[in-house]
């Protein structure tokens, strides 16, 4: 990371820096991940002890003890100043590390997201897209004893636009889980069940739109579930609701 760069970074977080210097740290900015992940570190440490400043006003007294200290200041010995600026350190790497983490989640997230999508179109272009064919979901279920490492509850279907075509073995990072195929209208839609433990924590809920498919995932008494389809999100989430109450 460039000395010329760093001094700079203060100076560009709160605003200060000409219209052109501006421009060129954001264009270096984009092309040097040190830079990037400098101005984020501090960045998030400003925001932090903003936020802290707020959740504390200090009383007069203290106020008037502080001036005191200022108007006659100690000698700092260089143990002090070592001290200080370690402490600070180790606030600014700490912060670091958890937006790391936190980057790292966000991506093991999409990737989880990615592989059931291709889960999910491979189905789909397959001449044999399940195990056993059923309508019937007292035939479906039995059919995974001894197949996967847990077991599950299927919903009753009647009076509702869903049909069960069938199922089968499916695999996400080498975990063995059930794909259950439905059917609505002329859309399919595909329902991944795996254990939770072996799925990354920051996994979000909720019907979301990854590329052309809806997809909701949500986890419930130690399972993933997945419900991913081109079916509009109406059909999505009504089929995910019936999925959580065969569940409870």
């Amino acid at each position: 990371m460039a000395d010329v760069w760093t001094e700079k970074l203060d100076t560009y977080l709160d605003g200060e820096l000409s219209a052109s210097e501006m421009r060129e740290l954001d264009a270096h900015l984009r092309t040097c991940p040190d830079c990037a992940a400098e101005v984020l570190s501090r960045l998030q440490l400003k925001r932090a002890l903003q936020s802290a400043a707020k959740r504390y006003t200090a009383n007069a007294d203290f106020r008037n003890r502080l001036r005191r200290q200022i108007a006659s200041p100690q000698q700092r010995t260089p143990i002090r100043l070592w001290l200080a600026a370690a402490a600070a350190l180790a606030v600014i790497v700490v912060i670091g590390l958890l937006a790391i983490s936190l980057r790292q989640q966000q991506m093991a997230g999409q990737h989880i997201f990615r592989e059931i999508a291709d889960l999910h179109v491979a189905t789909l272009a397959s001449s044999n897209p399940v195990d056993v064919i059923s309508t019937d979901r007292h035939t479906v279920k039995p059919w995974f004893q001894g197949k996967i490492p847990f077991s599950f509850n299927l919903p009753e279907l009647q009076n509702s636009e869903f049909t069960l075509v069938g199922g089968r073995v499916t695999y996400l990072d080498q975990t063995p889980g059930a794909e259950l195929i439905y059917q609505i209208r002329k859309h399919q839609i595909s329902v991944f069940i795996f254990p939770e433990r072996a799925l990354p924590e920051s996994l979000t809920s909720g019907v979301q739109r990854r590329d052309t498919f809806n997809v909701e995932s949500w986890r419930e008494q130690g399972l993933q579930y997945f419900v991913i389809g081109d079916a509009g999100s109406d059909d999505i989430g009504n089929l995910a609701n019936l999925l959580k109450k065969a569940a409870t």
